[in-house]
């Protein structure tokens, strides 16, 4: 089993102290810090939350696994910062759509966005979209992202693009949306520009809609 694949193991089993073990490691051996991070951590993060959503596993076993992740994460931090093609790739106001504190996928989004560069502002949980608007504004960001869990509360999203089109400032902005109840079709009628089923594909959409905005070449 190869480096990669142990963190994928350790992160499933919710190791934190072997996943930053092999963190170290990977650094020693010379890995790119963002590969082990996709590899393996991300992987093996994805992994446990298809069992969570088939039911093969509870809560308390994707919190630990979580923890792994950052644990690794904390590890391989200052070797992303020193990476000389990083640079910001853009600036994303990210949070979860009010009235849903299920925020662990949207952290998990966080770590992704901001180890492929992109500077991230975490509005948190339970967050009004009128503040994702005004935050946008503040920040100059590029991309508001939101994601939901609740059935119920993903109706909420639609209104980030019509309060755009209300201040006249829908073409300034980049719309994501995303959680385990939103699909592709539904995000589209939502006035989103992407969507990312999971976090590895968020950050590979946020990338493509920087790069198709002019702000960013997606690597």
């Amino acid at each position: 089993m190869d480096l990669l694949e142990q963190m994928v193991e350790a992160v499933i089993q919710g190791d934190e102290k072997r996943s930053a073990v092999l963190a170290r490691q990977a650094v020693e051996q010379g890995l790119d810090p963002f590969q082990v991070i996709q590899e393996g951590c991300a992987r093996g993060m994805h992994i446990v939350g298809d069992r969570f959503g088939r039911l093969e596993c509870y809560l308390p076993e994707v919190i630990l696994a979580a923890d792994a992740m950052n644990a690794a994460v904390e590890v391989l931090k200052p070797y992303l910062m020193k990476r000389e093609d990083r640079g910001t790739r853009g600036t994303v106001v990210l949070g979860v759509i009010q009235g849903d504190l299920h925020d662990l996928g949207k952290n998990i989004v966080k770590i992704m966005l901001e180890t492929a560069g992109f500077t991230v502002h975490d509005l948190g949980s339970d967050v009004p979209v009128r503040r994702f608007v005004e935050e946008a504004e503040k920040m100059r960001a590029d991309i508001i992202a939101a994601s939901a869990i609740l059935t119920t509360t993903m109706t909420y999203m639609p209104d980030i693009a019509a309060i755009l089109r209300e201040l006249d400032l829908r073409e300034k902005y980049l719309i994501m949306l995303g959680g385990a109840p939103v699909i592709a079709d539904w995000a589209a009628k939502a006035g989103a520009d992407g969507y990312g089923e999971d976090a590895l594909e968020a950050v590979g959409v946020a990338q493509r809609l920087m790069a198709q905005k002019g702000g960013a070449k997606v690597p």
